[in-house]
């Protein structure tokens, strides 16, 4: 399976991490008690959602940026979901270069706009981000611009390694690190360097289940394309994994696995409410592997959980925090029949509030369901304290005569009096 493409070497990335020196932050490691007690085991977090730009993508700008010297005088371009981009962007900016970047249409709007941001120039091309790279490869060819791949590259690779060599510098006693894994570059970098020095670090690549080609293209040792559904980790929603990065995960890799969108939601949600950061989906999946024991923390060494980008639309961050909050009972949804008559729906609001909970929204629903004439359906958006009180709260409404609507059958009329 050789690509006959160079993988870079230790000192590669000991060059890279010399290239970006004042550019590339020093994210730090932080130690979670909440994550190693549930999953048994000590886990630290690398913040690299607390890098310049969000992610560790600017780590493999920088370097490739570094590395072209005055051959990108005319510019850069790439092709992105969105951290590349801004990564790209900033990198350039600091050398005054122009450059441009291909998003696709579906792209996070707070994507788009940090990368202009940044000073990018950006172009919506297609609903993928194999289409904005042939895009940005064109582009490359008839303007002069030198193409920056996001991760299929050597010394992009090697920029993303001197992630691995915080790590070292930062602990003696890893005994596993596990990453995120879109296309293969960080875990590629990862692993030379943990690899080259402490050959005993166990490696394992997590992917979310909405698109995850490294397993099938592992199997059939050649790159396989796969289907992409949408994913709130849309940083990692990458269909086939490039040529280099599929060679170097074959040899450096110890495990790769595959979680649940749901169980990403949860550990973006965890993060938040235990650790105090903000982390996208394509960050949070190594949590997600952790808590549902799909990667080990057993063992008397520490596990790394690389926390990969942080930018993530506010949007998708409030869905997120309601669906847990239902998940965990904290967040009740109640569907009942009442008179459609004055005084009724302050009867029903007094009623779940001697109960004590507490009401977020009330919608009156009066169509697609069998109602009288003279009864209305009304939706309850309550906040409660945990699931106890939520099926105290409902049985309650139940009691008190509030039933829930049937549905309204098709083609059938109810009458009045009926």
């Amino acid at each position: 399976m050789s690509t006959g493409v160079r993988g870079p070497s230790i000192q590669d990335i000991e060059r890279a991490a010399t290239a970006g020196r004042g550019i590339v932050r020093e994210t730090p490691v932080l130690s979670s008690r909440t994550l190693s007690e549930r999953v048994g085991g000590t886990v630290v977090l690398k913040a690299e959602n607390l890098q310049r730009t969000g992610s560790f993508k600017l780590r493999g700008a920088v370097a490739k940026i570094s590395s072209l010297g005055d051959r990108c005088a005319d510019g850069v371009v790439t092709g992105s979901a969105g951290n590349h981009a801004q990564a790209v962007a900033y990198a350039a900016g600091i050398r005054g270069l122009r450059c441009e970047v291909y998003m696709p249409e579906t792209a996070a709007t707070a994507k788009m706009d940090a990368a202009v941001a940044l000073g990018a120039d950006v172009q919506l091309v297609g609903t993928t981000v194999d289409e904005c790279l042939d895009a940005a490869k064109e582009r490359a060819r008839t303007a002069g611009l030198e193409f920056i791949h996001p991760f299929d590259d050597p010394e992009v690779v090697a920029g993303q390694g001197t992630l691995g060599l915080e790590l070292l510098a930062a602990m003696s006693d890893i005994e596993r690190v596990v990453v995120p894994v879109g296309g293969g570059g960080l875990i590629s970098g990862v692993a030379i360097a943990l690899k080259a020095a402490r050959p005993e670090v166990e490696v394992i690549g997590v992917q979310v289940d909405a698109c995850a080609p490294f397993l099938p293209s592992l199997a059939a040792g050649a790159a396989v394309t796969v289907s992409s559904a949408l994913t709130i980790a849309d940083g990692i929603a990458v269909k086939r994994p490039g040529g280099l990065t599929l060679e170097l995960v074959q040899r450096l890799v110890d495990e790769m696995v595959v979680v649940p969108e749901d169980d990403v939601a949860e550990a973006m949600v965890l993060l938040m409410e235990r650790a105090k950061l903000v982390v996208e989906g394509a960050g949070a999946v190594g949590v997600a592997a952790l808590l549902a024991g799909l990667a080990s923390a057993s063992g008397p060494g520490k596990t790394v959980a690389i926390l990969s980008g942080g930018n993530v639309d506010a949007g998708i961050l409030s869905q997120i925090a309601r669906r847990h909050e239902s998940l965990a009972g904290h967040r009740l949804v109640l569907l009942a029949r009442i008179p459609d008559l004055p005084g009724a729906l302050a009867g029903v609001l007094s009623l779940v509030a001697a109960r004590g909970a507490n009401l977020v929204d009330v919608q009156h629903i009066r169509e697609g369901f069998d109602l009288h004439v003279r009864e209305t359906a009304v939706q309850l958006v309550l906040e409660t304290r945990g699931p106890e009180h939520a099926a105290e709260v409902s049985a309650a409404v139940r009691e008190a005569g509030y039933s829930e609507p049937r549905l309204l059958k098709r083609g059938r009329l109810r009458r009045s009096g009926a």
